[in-house]
């Protein structure tokens, strides 16, 4: 039997690596071109209240023949809870309010009627969402599609007169109250927000960049630190296949001692498939950029370091830039260096298709480890 799995996962290993390379498609709806840009909430600090439970019920019933039937108080229904979904329909935090309430559960009714149960208000988050507790300790991780976390439970119904009845109390006036939801705070935030993210010294091109290959619109200016949170972009493929590209702000020395904006954003790129080193060839030492950008990275987190790593020339069209392009190779000997244009479009084809050849190699080890 064990030989029999192991075969097919062979196979199955082999027809994905047999399989033709997808090839990226152009969108074909065009961007917006409304001046309101949407920004990428990658954390959130929220208030979540479960529902409450339905009051008990104090009725007696009163017959035609019998004026005094007994008890028939019903019990509440009980209270919502709210409950945190991984999917992968939702790629932000921007639809969560500051504060998430459960529904309230249906109270008790008379001829023993018992109030209907809450239904549990699920909020959809992106998958890899961190939920963190007052004291920022890790509660819940996200990791996969359909993990659940549930945040704040609804409170119990609450017993009608009929629960109270006894040998001894045969008429009890009596009813509880539906007890109260958790009432908790949480921080949410994002650490798996896209298949690659885009590293560089800030004015390197990554919101161009990641403009000319999606659909995304980053705000491009010729000045440091344009972009103050994370940008999501998606490229497709004609096998429906779609590739994440998180453009994250500009890096800086000393980043990972809270300098500059590149702490807050660091965690973004743990769980991506691939980093991509975006450098400037036009300026005078692109290799110290890099070597930079990877003492940053490894100041941060070792593990992270050791991610798949892609080195992309850009800004080739600027005149001298071909002579910085041979030293850096020179540099670095043995790097895979892609040059490229974002402004003029120049080599993008091949670099999506690069991304693309990683992107399957990363799933095709996944399968490997479950396998």
């Amino acid at each position: 039997m064990l030989q029999r799995l192991s075969n097919v996962s062979v196979k199955l290993i082999r027809y994905c690596s047999s399989k033709p390379t997808a090839v990226p498609l152009r969108s074909k709806k065009p961007k917006s071109k409304s001046a309101m840009v949407q920004s990428f909430d990658d954390m959130k600090s929220v208030r979540v209240i479960g529902g409450k439970g339905g009051d008990g019920c104090v009725s007696f019933l009163q017959l035609y023949a019998n004026d005094k039937a007994g008890p028939d108080g019903g019990d509440g229904g009980n209270g919502g809870h709210v409950i945190f979904l991984a999917s992968r329909n939702v790629a932000s935090l921007n639809h969560i309010t500051p504060e998430l309430k459960g529904l309230s559960g249906e109270k008790g009714y008379n001829k023993d009627c018992h109030g209907k149960n809450a239904s549990h208000t699920i909020v959809e988050v992106p998958v890899g969402t961190i939920v963190k507790d007052q004291n920022l300790r890790v509660v819940g991780d996200l990791d996969r599609d359909g993990a659940m976390f549930v945040a704040a439970r609804g409170g119990a119904g609450g017993h009608g007169n009929t629960f109270f009845c006894s040998d001894t109390t045969q008429s009890p006036e009596v009813a509880e109250y539906g007890a109260l939801g958790e009432n908790l705070s949480y921080v949410i935030e994002i650490r798996s927000m896209a298949h690659f993210g885009l590293l560089g010294m800030p004015n390197a091109g990554k919101s161009t960049l990641l403009q000319a290959i999606s659909r995304a619109r980053p705000k491009i200016a010729p000045y440091p630190f344009t972009t103050l949170k994370p940008h999501l972009g998606v490229v497709q493929y004609s096998d429906y296949e779609q590739i994440a590209v998180a453009d994250l702000p500009g890096l800086i020395e000393g980043s990972h001692k809270n300098r500059g904006l590149g702490i807050s954003f660091l965690r973004h790129v743990e769980r991506c498939a691939a980093l991509l080193l975006l450098v400037d060839v036009s300026g005078p030492t692109p290799w110290q950029d890099v070597q930079m950008l990877r003492h940053e990275l490894s100041c941060f987190s070792e593990p992270l370091s050791q991610r798949p790593q892609l080195i992309l020339a850009n800004k080739i069209d600027v005149p001298g830039s071909q002579d910085n392009v041979e030293a850096l190779k020179e540099h670095l000997p043995g790097e895979t260096i892609l040059c490229i244009s974002a402004k003029f479009g120049t080599n993008l084809l091949a670099l999506l298709n690069l991304l693309r050849s990683i992107y399957d190699e990363s799933m095709k080890n996944k399968m490997q480890d479950k396998l």
